[in-house]
C-alpha cells in the first residue's frame, strides 16, 4: 500500500475513520465505516456503542472457522525474512532478496493465515525499523480490511525495550525504540513513577510500530535463584511485584481522558505466567520437559497468586483489569486439589476454571504459552515438548480440554484443523448450541480488546509520524535515566567516583560452548566488554593492567546448561545436573534426594536428584579476569560491573574487587557515566545474593527470602533493599517500603 493511502474521516466529537476499501456509512451526520459491505450500520459497526456489545454482535455473526482463527495466535514474524533468520517466510515463493518486493511486503504465509485460517492475532519478532513496521501494518490491515467483516489485525510483541538481551525471550525488537533495564532493574529503581513511565512509554512506541497487544508484564514472583527468566521479573517481594504489576498494565493501558481508559493510545497487557512460573524445581525451566515441574515445599502458592489478584486484576485506573492472561507451561505439582491432576496449567480444569475464572472471576482473554498444544519431541532435552501430562490426548483433544477449562487463545498455532476437529468433538460431547455458545465467548472476549484500542475505526498508521514517536528524544532520555537509577553499588572501597582521564585496563571476556535457548550448542565465544571508542570518551585506554591507573572487569552471572545434559542421561544417568550460581566447578553434595516432582513417558524412573553432580559455568573465566586483574593490578582499584541475570555467589570474587556495581540490562555507558561520577547510584536490590550453593539447595522454591544473604568484607549484607550512593548505604524512605514478613 502506498504511504498514506488510506482515507480519513473525521466525525465531530467522535473518532477518526481510516479506510482502504471499506465504504463509508453517513448516518445522523456522523461516519462509520460498512466493513461488512451491507449498506446498512450493523451493531458491530456502530462506535457508538460499548465494546461488549459490539464484540457480542460481531460474534454471533461469525462462522465456527472464522472464531477458530480468532482463537489462534500466529507463530513469530520477521518483517522482513531474511535469508538465515528464524520463521522463515516467502515472497511470491521466492526468497526476499530474490522477490524485488517492498521491505515492509506480506510473506505468502501471512496472506494465507489471514486469509484461509482467519488469523487476526499476528505476534511480531522482529520490525527492522520504525517507518517498515507501520508500512507493514498498514499493508496487513488493508489485507485484513479487504476479507469479510473487515475484522482488523491485533500485532502483539514480547518485550522490546531491554537495553540488553535476554536468554529466555525473542527480544531483537525494533532497533529505535527507547532502551530501559530489564524488569529487575526497572524494580531495583523503588520508584512508582519510572514503572508507569515504563508502561506509558512503550504504550505509545507500540501503538506507533502498528503493536496492539503486549505479551508483558511478566510478574511471577522470583523466589528460585538459578531460574533462567528471574531477570525478566519484578523480583521478589510479593507485595513490590504486586505494585509494580498494578502500575505497568495501567501504563499500558489507559488512554487519558476516555470513560472506561480504553482507545487509540491504549496497549493490551497479557500478564504473565499464571499461577507463577518461579518456583520450578532446582531452577530448571519449563520451556523443556526437564524442567516442567513448579513446586511448593514452603507451601507459599498464594504469594505467587498475589501479583496476579491483587495486581493485575485490580487496577487503578480505569481499565479496571489487565485484558489477558498467559499460563505458564508448568505442571504445578500438587496444586489441583479438585482432581489431583499433574498436568500443564493451561490444562488444569482446577487452576483455569475453578480458581481463575471461579474464584477470581477473571473474564479477560486467557491464552496459553506458545506450542503447548502440539505433540511431544521424543527427546528430553528439546525446546517443543510443551504438552505436559495430556500427551497421550490428540492434539484436537487438547484444544478440547482447554477450551473447556476457560482458555481463550492457543499461542503460536496457525493450523485451524486442530480446532475445528475440537469443536466436532465438543458438539458431539455437549451438544452443538452449548458448543457454540462455549466458542463465542471466547471470539466475544478477543474481539473486545480489538475494539477498545480503536482498530476497527482506524487501524492505519502515518509512517513519518511513526518515525518521529518511536525512539524520540524524550523517550530515549527517559529510558537512559531509567537505566542510569536501575545499577545498584553494593561495594566501594572509596575508589568511586573515579576521574575521568586516567588510563583504564579492561580486559576481554572467553566464554565456553554451552547450551543456548534453542537447545544448540552455541561455540565459545570472545566478548569485548566495551567498545574503544566509547571507553576513550572516559578513559585513556590501556592495553595491560601495568600500564593502567585501575581495571574495570565487565562479567556476568554464571552460565550453565540449564540442569540437564542429554550426553550424561545417554551415558547411563539420569540427566540431571546442578544449576551453579558461582563460577568455579561446584559439586552438590547438600542437593535434595529425592526430589519433589518427578515423571516423565520418556523416563524410567522419577527421582531427578543432582546430588553428588557437578555443575560447571560456561564464563568459569569471568572469575578469573576479576582475580588476575586483582593480582595485577596491585593497590590499584579493580571495579567489578556485573550483568546479573540471576542472584550470584559472590564469595569468590567480592574480596577481590574495590568495587561493585550490579545492573540488570543497561548500555554500558551508563556504567561508565556512573563510574566517572557523572551520575550517582541510587538503586536497591530487588533480591537478595545467597552466601552459597549450599544454601540456594537448603531454600523452599517457592518461598521469598528464606536463604542465607551474602556478607561481604565490608560488613555488609546484600539482602534485599540494600545499596550504596557515594555517602555509603542508602537509608531513605525506599529502603523500609516493603517490609519482609
Amino acid at each position: 500500500m502506498p504511504q498514506n493511502s488510506f482515507r480519513l474521516y473525521q466525525n465531530p466529537d467522535g473518532p477518526v475513520l481510516g479506510t482502504v476499501s471499506a465504504p463509508i456509512l453517513e448516518q445522523d451526520g456522523l461516519f462509520f465505516k460498512d466493513l461488512a459491505r451491507t449498506g446498512q450500520l450493523l451493531p458491530y459497526e456502530d462506535w457508538r456503542l460499548p465494546a461488549q456489545t459490539r464484540a457480542e454482535d460481531l460474534a454471533a455473526r461469525l462462522s465456527i472457522e472464522e472464531i477458530a482463527g480468532l482463537m489462534m495466535y500466529s507463530p513469530h514474524q520477521m518483517i522482513p525474512t531474511l535469508p538465515g533468520d528464524p520463521f522463515q517466510g516467502s515472497y511470491n515463493g521466492k526468497p526476499f532478496p530474490e522477490s524485488g518486493l517492498e521491505r515492509w511486503a506480506l510473506t505468502d504465509q501471512q496472506k494465507a493465515f489471514l486469509e484461509q485460517d482467519h488469523i487476526r492475532h499476528v505476534l511480531v519478532m522482529k520490525l527492522e525499523s520504525a517507518g517498515i513496521a507501520a508500512r507493514w501494518s498498514n499493508a496487513i490491515q488493508q489485507a485484513a480490511e479487504e476479507l469479510p467483516w473487515g475484522i482488523p489485525v491485533n500485532v502483539s510483541s514480547d518485550p522490546r525495550h531491554g537495553a540488553s538481551k535476554a536468554k529466555a525471550e525473542f527480544k531483537s525488537g525494533a532497533n529505535d525504540v527507547s532502551k530501559w533495564p530489564e524488569g529487575l532493574g526497572i524494580a531495583a529503581t523503588f520508584s512508582p513513577e519510572v514503572c508507569r513511565q515504563f508502561g506509558e512509554t512503550i504504550a505509545k512506541e507500540y501503538r506507533a510500530l502498528g503493536i496492539t497487544t503486549a505479551l508483558s508484564p511478566q510478574i511471577d514472583l522470583a523466589t528460585e535463584p538459578r531460574w533462567m527468566r528471574f531477570e525478566d521479573t519484578f523480583g521478589t517481594h510479593p507485595d513490590q511485584v504486586t505494585d509494580l504489576a498494578r502500575l505497568y498494565c495501567d501504563g499500558l493501558q489507559t488512554t487519558p481522558g476516555t470513560a472506561d481508559g480504553w482507545g487509540r493510545e491504549s496497549v493490551c497487557a497479557m500478564a504473565k505466567h499464571w499461577p507463577g512460573g518461579g518456583p520450578c524445581e532446582a531452577g530448571r525451566d519449563a520451556h523443556y520437559a526437564f524442567g516442567k515441574y513448579a513446586v511448593y515445599p514452603g507451601d507459599s502458592f498464594q504469594s505467587h497468586l498475589k501479583p496476579f489478584t491483587e495486581g493485575a486484576f485490580r487496577l487503578d485506573g480505569p481499565t479496571g483489569s489487565v485484558s489477558a492472561i498467559m499460563p505458564y507451561y508448568t505442571v504445578s505439582w500438587e496444586r489441583d486439589i479438585k482432581n489431583g491432576k499433574n498436568v500443564g496449567n493451561a490444562y488444569s480444569e482446577y487452576l483455569i476454571k475453578d480458581l481463575l475464572r471461579g474464584t477470581y472471576e477473571y473474564d479477560g482473554i486467557v491464552c496459553t504459552d506458545w506450542g503447548v498444544t502440539r505433540d511431544p519431541d521424543s527427546e528430553m532435552d528439546a525446546l517443543c515438548s510443551h504438552c505436559f501430562g495430556v500427551e497421550s490426548l490428540t492434539e484436537a483433544e487438547r484444544h478440547l480440554l482447554a477450551i473447556e477449562n476457560g482458555v481463550d487463545q492457543f499461542g503460536g498455532n496457525s493450523d485451524i484443523r486442530p480446532i475445528l476437529e475440537a469443536y466436532r468433538l465438543g458438539c458431539e460431547k455437549y451438544g452443538e448450541p452449548a458448543m457454540r455458545a462455549r466458542m463465542e465467548r471466547s471470539a466475544v472476549r478477543l474481539l473486545k480488546n480489538i475494539f477498545r484500542c480503536g482498530l476497527f475505526e482506524n487501524p492505519y498508521l502515518d509512517p513519518a509520524e511513526s518515525e518521529a514517536v518511536v525512539g524520540c528524544e524524550a523517550f530515549a532520555k527517559a529510558g537512559y535515566e531509567a537505566q542510569l537509577r536501575s545499577v545498584v553499588l553494593v561495594k566501594n572501597r572509596s575508589v568511586l567516583p573515579a576521574a575521568c582521564g586516567k588510563k583504564v585496563y579492561i580486559p576481554d571476556r572467553t566464554i565456553q560452548p554451552h547450551k543456548n535457548f534453542f537447545r544448540g550448542m552455541s561455540p565459545e565465544t570472545t566478548v569485548h566488554p566495551v567498545e574503544r571508542s566509547l571507553a576513550e570518551q572516559y578513559f585513556q585506554w590501556a592495553d595491560t593492567p601495568e600500564e593502567a591507573d585501575l581495571a574495570i572487569v565487565f562479567i556476568e552471572s554464571p552460565i550453565t546448561d540449564g540442569g540437564y545434559s542429554g550426553e550424561e542421561a545417554a551415558a547411563g544417568g539420569n540427566g540431571y545436573l546442578p544449576i551453579t550460581l558461582q563460577y568455579r566447578p561446584y559439586q552438590a553434595n547438600t542437593a535434595r534426594q529425592p526430589s519433589i516432582a518427578g515423571g516423565d513417558f520418556r523416563e524410567d524412573f522419577t527421582d531427578r536428584s543432582y546430588r553428588g553432580k557437578t555443575g560447571t559455568a560456561a564464563n568459569e573465566a569471568d572469575l578469573d579476569l576479576v582475580l588476575d586483574a586483582r593480582a595485577a593490578m596491585g593497590d590499584k582499584p579493580v571495579i567489578v560491573c556485573l550483568r546479573m541475570h540471576n542472584p550470584t555467589v559472590l564469595s569468590e570474587l567480592e574480596p577481590a574487587a574495590d568495587a561493585i556495581l550490579i545492573d540488570f540490562g543497561v548500555q554500558k555507558q551508563v556504567l561508565l557515566d556512573l563510574i566517572c561520577g557523572k551520575a550517582e547510584p541510587s538503586a536497591l536490590l530487588p533480591v537478595e545474593l545467597p552466601a552459597s550453593m549450599e544454601t540456594v539447595e537448603a531454600h523452599c522454591e517457592d518461598k521469598p527470602f528464606d536463604y542465607e544473604v551474602y556478607v561481604d568484607s565490608e560488613g555488609h549484607a546484600y539482602g534485599y533493599a540494600y545499596g550504596l550512593n557515594w555517602q555509603g548505604v542508602i537509608e531513605d524512605e525506599r529502603t523500609h517500603l516493603y517490609p519482609k514478613h
